[in-house]
Formats: C-alpha cells, structure tokens, sequence
C-alpha cells in the first residue's frame, strides 16, 4: 500500500502514528525469524498451508453474506485460536530506535503482538496480529498457524469488554523475496485480520524463508 492511500484510510481520531506497509512487510520478513540451534533445534518443522486452504482470490475479502459492523478502536488483550490451542496474551509491537517494526521478546514463547500501525482488531481496516513459530527451546506461539483451515475461528478479546471472532477464509506461505504486501495487509473495506508467523523452508544460515499469513474477517462480536 502506498503512502498516500495509507494516508487516506487514517481516521484522523486514531490516537497513533502509522508506517509505510513496505516497512512492516520487510519487518515482518526478517525480524520474525528465529534461527534454531544446540538443543534448541527439533526434528520436525511446523505445519505448512495446504494448497486447499489458500484464499480464493476471485472473491474480495470484505464482500461475503453475514458481516457485522465495524467495532471502535480498543487495544487488543488476547488472542485465541481453538483449533491449534492458542490462548496468549497480545502486547503492542511498534517501531524500534531504527524505524523497524518491532517483535514480542522470543523469550516467552507464549506471546502475540499487534502492530500498532495498524487498526485494533474488529475496527474497519486490516488488523495485524504477529507471532513467533519458534525459539530455542522448542515451538513459540503460532506453531501450528499453518494447520489451520478456513472456516476456523480466530478470537481477540478487546480491553473494552468486547471480542471479535474472525472466520479464517486462506491460509498461505510467501516467500520472503516475493512477500505479497498489498494482498496482505491493504484494507478490504470490511473488519480484517491477519495473524501471521515465520514459514517455508528453514535453514541455520538463514533462518525461515517466507511468512505463513492466515486470513480471516470479523463474523461475530460478543
């Protein structure tokens, strides 16, 4: 997404200051990946996307029967994920010193952050949840993010009180060096979310190759 169109889906009361989504997109890329090594290493890797489970790109995000009306803004609190047993609590990443978006400490492998450059999740826009897959010691928070299948439910609950479900609708790995930037975050027009980890091939020099992005939309708030 370009500057000026981020510009023009800012709303002027949003009590933060957002970057560029190149600058997430390269970010999310390299600072997410966590090179195993010693006794921090295991044998399998984590569960990639299958073929079935990509999003169907014929059909816009935000146009679909059932969507609910976008929720005001409230920091996120915790995200939930049932099918892969995900209850963590979620922290706000921004920029560090350098201007990079910012990653949850690796060293509590049960810990999400949302981009604070982007809208909460359930307010009208995309949402950006991050996590790791991994550290030293053995699988991190989203480890099983490429399991998941549409239809599956993500859950955030809000520091108002509220929690927006969001029904998966694709989930895909992106090579690094081809990462879809404006598929992936650009607004849908519609309540988004996307939750997304390190993935693809892996190796010591290098670390994680792509991301694993799961797509989902608001369906329900209670």
């Amino acid at each position: 997404m370009s500057a000026s169109e981020l510009a023009q889906a800012e709303e002027e009361a949003r009590p933060r200051k957002r970057a560029p989504w190149g600058v997430i997109a390269l970010v999310l890329l390299t600072g997410l990946a966590l090179i195993r090594n010693g006794s921090g290493e295991f044998d399998e890797g984590p569960p990639q996307p299958a073929s079935a489970a990509a999003a169907d790109s014929r059909v816009p995000g935000g146009t679909f029967a059932g969507s609910v009306r976008p929720l005001p803004y409230a920091l996120p609190d915790r995200v939930r994920i049932p099918a892969i047993q995900v209850d963590a609590p979620i922290i706000p990443v921004g920029l560090d010193a350098d201007g990079w978006v910012g990653a949850p400490p690796p060293e509590d492998p049960n810990l999400a952050g949302w981009f604070t450059g982007a809208v909460t999740p359930g307010e009208k826009g995309t949402a950006v949840v991050v996590g790791h897959v991994d550290n030293q010691q053995g699988p991190a928070v989203f480890y099983g993010l490429g399991a998941l299948r549409k239809g599956q439910r993500v859950e955030v609950a809000r520091q108002d009180g509220k929690t927006a479900e969001f029904e998966i609708y694709g989930v895909e790995v992106f090579e690094k060096n081809n990462f879809p930037g404006d598929r992936v975050y650009a607004s849908k027009g519609a309540p988004e979310l996307r939750v997304i980890t390190c993935g693809g091939g892996f190796s010591k020099q290098e670390g994680y190759a792509g991301n694993v992005v799961a797509f989902a939309r608001l369906v329900a708030v209670r």
